[in-house]
């Protein structure tokens, strides 16, 4: 399982460079895309595999009723990767919808 960035992780970035070490790559440059709850699995699959992006979980604030956090998958990479994968989502969403 990938470390999860925090905000700690993020502070010792301004001081050294050791996470860039850690994470094999600049972390500015990687980009989440959220899966949202409900998300066919067999669509984040064909995106991990077609774009080769990492599997992240992630905890976002839900306000429906009271504040809940809950947990995402997102999957992480490089922007113009991301972008495409983006783009891919949406066709397969629209096809699993219609």
């Amino acid at each position: 399982m990938p470390k999860m960035l925090t905000i700690e992780d993020l502070e010792k970035r301004k001081e050294n460079k050791e996470l860039e070490e850690e994470f094999g790559e600049d972390i500015e440059e990687l980009f989440d895309l959220v899966m949202p709850p409900g998300t066919p699995s067999y669509i984040i699959y064909d995106i991990v595999e077609e774009f080769g992006l990492q599997p992240v979980e992630r905890h976002i604030t839900v306000n429906v009723v009271e504040s809940d956090k809950r947990e995402v998958i997102a999957l992480r990479g490089k922007l113009d990767v991301v972008k495409e994968a983006e783009q891919y989502f949406f066709k397969e969403m629209e096809a699993f919808v219609e």
